[in-house]
């Protein structure tokens, strides 16, 4: 009789779900919301490199610190111009 592992398709992960959650808020956040998204990136990130000590959780800190920088510079740029911010294509 030969014996079979399942050992391959159920091994341990080092992601964790609040890795993967502040990655979604940090790449959302460089589109939308990024006053609340932001801080969440880097708040789940904390959390997760703290568990795991995973490079996504690393990518989680640096993009809610970009949303936020993001933020700093649409704020800037509107306080120049009156108040408003708009886009131009074309």
């Amino acid at each position: 009789m030969s014996s079979y592992s399942r050992t391959g398709a159920h091994g341990t992960s080092r992601t964790s779900g609040l890795a993967i959650a502040g990655l979604v808020c940090g790449i959302v956040g460089l589109f939308f919301l990024p006053i609340i998204l932001g801080p969440l990136a880097i708040i789940f990130g904390a959390v997760a490199l703290r568990q795991t000590g995973s490079a996504m959780a690393k990518w989680d800190i640096g993009l809610g610190v970009v949303d936020i920088v993001f933020m700093v510079v649409m704020f800037a740029v509107a306080a120049n111009n009156g108040g408003s911010f708009t886009w131009n294509f074309g």
